[in-house]
């Protein structure tokens, strides 16, 4: 069997944004629609010049014209953005005007603990929940699920990933699941705290998770940027990269998902410190990369399946990435998508 590289991007707005108590500023999400190619040079400038978190491309060097853009513009900024807009004509809307309100919702739990309910899977938690939620996860069962630590982030966090085993089947192969890589995209850990529970709660109950499980060792990393997640609930909720200090420049953090040794800085990565798409000095430069490619690679003759989960998308997206070729199995692989649906 090869081995699969499968790359998940989900996003779920009604959870991730909920409403909650009034703020006195708002910040907003702007959709724009550049039409010409000074005005996407102007949106490229406002993107990167300004206050400002461009979610949708992942970068400024992919706005292009005829293509819709999706930016959050805190209120320090709103006003000089859209004078902006407005003065050069360039297409725009407001998609959410109350992302402040929204945003501290998130971080309000009724409870930190999964024995006190359903609600708690339905929530977002900080690094420090999902640390105790670890523990109690293996101290509820301990013979099915085992905490392996890989390593440690940059500011010294440990990598903790579950092994899921619920058979004794010789010679198992595996899968892997990490979430969290980009640290704002907060419903990715909420999914892997979610697939653990659901594969302990419904193994022997639902005919899919007890096929994978019976056949299939599963490892879940659920933070794979705790450094960069735990940022976000501390001080910048758009946070994305993780919490490094460059020797080369004044800005922090590089992009891990871009930091790996594969078609390393080649297309959609940048090598810009300040860019949200740095993909940092050198492959596996950052100890969070390092350590997961570390454990892959020793594991390599069980582990067959990758699945890593990102947001703000709906979309399914298998190699390569950086480039238009098809992978050796490609046809197996649509093949296994069309079976699914």
């Amino acid at each position: 069997m090869k081995t699969v590289l499968i790359v998940f991007a989900l996003m779920n707005l009604d959870k991730l944004l909920k409403t909650g108590r009034c703020i006195e500023t708002q910040d907003q999400i702007l959709s724009i629609t550049p039409t010409t190619q000074q005005q996407v040079d102007i949106l490229k400038n406002v993107s990167t010049q300004y206050e400002t978190s461009l979610w949708q491309p992942v970068s400024h060097q992919y706005i292009k014209e005829e293509t819709e853009v999706h930016l959050f513009v805190p209120t320090s900024s709103l006003a000089t953005v859209k004078d902006l807009l407005q003065k050069h004509d360039i297409r725009h809307e407001v998609l959410l005007d109350n992302a402040n309100e929204l945003i501290e919702m998130q971080t309000r739990n009724d409870s930190t603990d999964p024995r006190s309910g359903s609600t708690f899977y339905e929530r977002y938690h900080s690094l420090e929940d999902i640390y105790y939620w670890i523990n109690l996860t293996i101290q509820d069962n301990p013979s099915r699920v085992k905490a392996i630590l890989l390593g440690s982030s940059y500011e010294k966090r440990p990598l903790y990933a579950l092994k899921l085993s619920f058979s004794d089947r010789p010679n198992k192969k595996a899968m892997w699941i990490d979430c969290g890589i980009h640290a704002r995209e907060w419903i990715s850990p909420a999914f892997c705290l979610w697939f653990v529970q659901y594969s302990l709660a419904f193994y022997m109950q639902n005919q899919d998770i007890t096929q994978i499980l019976d056949n299939l060792d599963v490892y879940v990393l659920p933070v794979l940027n705790p450094d960069g997640y735990h940022y976000t609930w501390t001080t910048n909720r758009m946070w994305r990269k993780n919490r490094s200090l460059s020797k080369v420049s004044s800005c922090v953090g590089v992009d891990l998902n871009r930091n790996f040794d594969a078609n390393w800085c080649t297309e959609g990565a940048s090598d810009y410190p300040c860019s949200e798409i740095y993909c940092g000095e050198f492959p596996e430069s950052e100890p969070e990369s390092q350590a997961v490619a570390d454990f892959l690679r020793s594991h390599k003759n069980t582990i067959q399946l990758y699945f890593s989960i990102h947001s703000y998308s709906q979309m399914l997206l298998f190699p390569y990435s950086c480039s238009l070729e098809e992978a050796e199995n490609h046809n197996d692989l649509v093949s296994s998508l069309v079976q699914t649906q």
